[in-house]
């Protein structure tokens, strides 16, 4: 877990320069080979084998699990690259709240 703003800027770095794409390149490898064996597997002469109907629901599935990392990984860096700012903003909100005089301090 980063904690620092230069941390924070590393690791959202790293989702998406290296998890992201990773993850992308790994999927679209995973759906082309599996997208031959549906193939191989497929009717040739009326009839195919039942892994092949299986196989493409497997593939169905890894595919919208990818869809889903890849949205919790965008989702993360965004949250990693926007702390900081909030936490710049609060900081400021703050201090702003606390430098106002209070009706006390006039009288």
């Amino acid at each position: 877990m980063a904690s620092s703003p230069a941390a924070k800027k590393a690791a959202a770095k790293a989702i998406g320069e290296d998890m992201e794409p990773g993850v992308t390149r790994d999927g679209r490898h995973a759906a082309e080979s599996t997208n031959a064996a549906v193939k191989e597997f497929g009717p040739k002469d009326g009839h195919g084998w039942e892994t092949s109907s299986a196989l493409k629901r497997a593939q169905e599935t890894w595919e919208k699990q990818v869809r889903m990392l890849l949205g919790r990984l965008a989702s993360e860096k965004q949250a990693l690259s926007a702390t900081g700012i909030s936490f710049r903003s609060n900081e400021l909100d703050t201090t702003a709240r606390l430098a106002r005089r209070s009706r006390i301090d006039g009288i």
